[in-house]
């Protein structure tokens, strides 16, 4: 490139740095394209499995992290090296991740930049791009709770700002005024989409306005102008201005991983672009500027490939994983030793199971002073089933949140919250309403510490069941989608007392914790509780009635449902088992009452096919075939959805058909 030529204005913004500061500017923004460079060789010679190209965008990462203080979050993307580099991740253990080495940051467990670093502020992206950013709310929330002044910078693209994920956590930074950088990478293309396929409006910072929060648009590729944005809009924000939309207009030099190539693009257009590439121009400048000569400029570039091959030398000599069961097992959850916290007195009071909730989330509030409760209309009117009314009164609104509908992005914040320090509980004001969220709770909270040893200490209370003739959005039973899932907890209480102990321990307990509530039981059983703070380990089943003709296992409505038959029926000497737990299962309370009984029946709401009782069935069945007298029976509800009408709800429950299955059970 010609030392005449500079198509980047740097003038405007370099008097606002120091000489020694432009210097280091620049080996900050070469070091992650010569990486870039020796990357490339490496994907050629089959030593690195993939790579996702940030060439010519250098300057976004490395400004954003420059302008950012050391302590302050950043959730990059998949082009991001430069923020990575700057943050001064150990090149090392950067190159070990990149081949999937115990050295890097997943220990094999995931690629590339798919991983967090705690000790550098960084928070690793997941495939699925638009729930980072609701993670970005939660940290922030928890700068602004903190009152730290402390700014969260989260990047997404132009493609992945279609996301839902996008509008929803941009508008709970704006309504709840956090500090939050937004940057949006406008590389103009999606993979091979381009902008004009992807959204109308003629520029990102145009959205600000809608949502009500400062939003500015940028030369993507002037380094100095990336660094000078942050820094002032990261002083305005600090002050309580609130969320800022970044947009940093860029262009991807190569695919969109080096698989896909480039032919998508128009004759011309990469050479057009060639010409503002960020790391040349800047280097042009700098000896414009004779702030640097070409010796100077090839010592540096040395300096920089001999530190590069020496890291790598170590990530190339550095053991290779290998596969041990019970390590990976290990590391699904965070380590939880329970301990049992027994009432400290015997006063007693009747509390349904709904009060019994309510009175958990008080006693939960006071023993863990970090403890924040989102949820939509849970504060002043208190949530639509009331578990949480009065909350807000005795713990304010910082700490009991109503939130705008958008139930991905407050999980995603859950995440963050825990990731600064803070306890979440999210309800969800239906069970049904949970798949708004399903990625940040599959992918998110269940996977992040198995991937690099982030726990998520999220509680997500789920209202759930039929029998209240909601209809088919809300009525479903849904464990089963989590129970399939390694990462999560699943509870499931059928009695008040029970209720209260375990929402106790899920708060205690740092991994997600899905904890479902009947709807039906919420104000039709009731039973004297302990007033005090006590714990119910999970994982531990309750015998609710012992018997030697039929075990029925179950949990949730159908402990009720087997109760009910059990005293309609005494000549029948039922076991019932109430698991209150599913994951984790006790499975040696089940087998010892299947061996006693010889005869088990799995009763359960959810829809027959696929559900958790039928996990339960095959585990009796391959564990306990020699002692069975009679088939391992499941009784669920109709492969429909859950019917409107209340005859039509009462024909569709599991509970019409126990009798029968019962009577067939006791005859083979």
């Amino acid at each position: 490139m010609s030392l005449k030529t500079l198509q980047i204005n740097f003038e405007l913004f370099a008097d606002k740095f120091s000489k020694s500061e432009l210097i280091d500017i620049y080996k900050n923004i070469l070091l992650p394209r010569l990486i870039e460079e020796k990357m490339l060789i490496l994907l050629r010679q089959g030593r690195i499995s993939k790579w996702f190209s940030g060439w010519g965008q250098e300057a976004i990462s490395v400004g954003v992290a420059y302008g950012m203080d050391k302590d302050e979050y950043l959730l990059p993307m998949h082009r991001n090296l430069g923020l990575f580099t700057t943050r001064g991740i150990p090149l090392h253990r950067l190159f070990a991740q990149f081949q999937g080495k115990p050295l890097g940051f997943t220990k094999g467990r995931d690629r590339s930049f798919h991983f967090g670093s705690k000790e550098h502020k960084i928070v690793g992206m997941i495939s699925h791009l638009g729930p980072q950013m609701g993670i970005a709310d939660g940290i922030a929330l928890g700068n602004k709770l903190k009152n730290h002044r402390k700014v969260v910078a989260v990047f997404t693209g132009d493609g992945g700002a279609s996301e839902g994920d996008f509008h929803e956590s941009v508008n709970v930074a704006a309504v709840w005024q956090l500090p939050v950088i937004f940057v949006i990478e406008n590389n103009q293309w999606g993979l091979s989409t381009p902008s004009r396929e992807q959204f109308r409006c003629e520029k990102f910072s145009d959205k600000g306005i809608g949502y009500g929060i400062h939003a500015e648009t940028i030369d993507g590729n002037n380094i100095l102008e990336v660094i000078d944005s942050i820094r002032y809009w990261k002083k305005k924000i600090s002050e309580g201005e609130g969320p800022l939309l970044l947009e940093c207009i860029t262009f991807r030099m190569r695919g969109h991983e080096e698989a896909s190539g480039t032919k998508y693009y128009p004759q011309g257009l990469q050479e057009e672009w060639s010409k503002k590439d960020p790391v040349l121009q800047y280097e042009t400048f700098l000896q414009l500027e004779k702030i640097l000569d070409e010796e100077q400029i090839f010592t540096i570039r040395k300096e920089i490939k001999t530190l590069i091959n020496s890291e790598l030398e170590i990530a190339f000599n550095a053991p290779d994983a290998e596969f041990d069961t019970l390590k990976e097992l290990a590391d699904v959850y965070a380590p939880f030793e329970y301990h049992e916290t027994k009432p400290a007195s015997d006063a007693k009071r009747e509390m349904r199971l709904l009060d019994a909730i309510s009175d958990a989330l008080d006693k939960a509030m006071q023993k863990h002073p970090n403890l924040i409760l989102m949820g939509q209309d849970i504060a002043e009117y208190g949530g639509v089933f009331k578990a949480t009314e009065g909350l807000v009164a005795k713990y304010g609104k910082e700490r009991v949140r109503n939130t705008p509908l958008c139930e991905s992005a407050i999980i995603g914040a859950g995440l963050g919250l825990c990731i600064n320090g803070f306890k979440a509980m999210v309800e969800m004001q239906f069970a049904d309403f949970v798949t708004e969220g399903f990625t940040q709770i599959v992918n998110n909270l269940a996977k992040i510490h198995y991937r690099w040893g982030q726990n998520a200490d999220v509680v997500v209370r789920m209202p759930t069941g039929a029998g209240v003739a909601a209809g088919p959005f809300h009525s479903q039973s849904n464990e089963s989608w989590f129970t399939h899932v390694p990462g999560l907890k699943v509870v499931y209480p059928a009695f008040p007392s029970d209720a209260k102990g375990l929402l106790l321990t899920a708060f205690e307990d740092p991994n997600p914790v899905m904890f479902f509530e009947h709807k039906a039981l919420y104000r039709s059983v009731a039973e004297h509780v302990h007033e005090d703070y006590y714990t119910l380990p999970f994982g531990q089943a309750r015998i609710v009635q012992e018997g030697n003709d039929l075990s029925i296992i179950t949990y949730g409505l159908g402990v009720h449902w087997a109760l009910e038959y059990a005293r309609q029926n005494p000549f029948i000497s039922f076991e019932i088992v109430d698991l209150r737990t599913l994951i984790p299962l006790d499975t040696e309370t089940i087998f010892k009452s299947v061996i006693k009984t010889g005869r088990a029946l799995v009763l359960y709401e959810d829809t027959y096919t696929g559900a958790f009782g039928a996990e339960i069935s095959s585990l009796i069945s391959e564990h306990c075939f020699k002692w069975l007298d009679a088939p391992v029976m499941r009784v669920g509800s109709l492969d429909t959805p859950v019917p409107f009408n209340a005859k039509l709800e009462q024909g569709f429950l599991a509970k019409s058909r126990l009798g029968a299955a019962i009577e067939y059970l006791l005859r083979f």
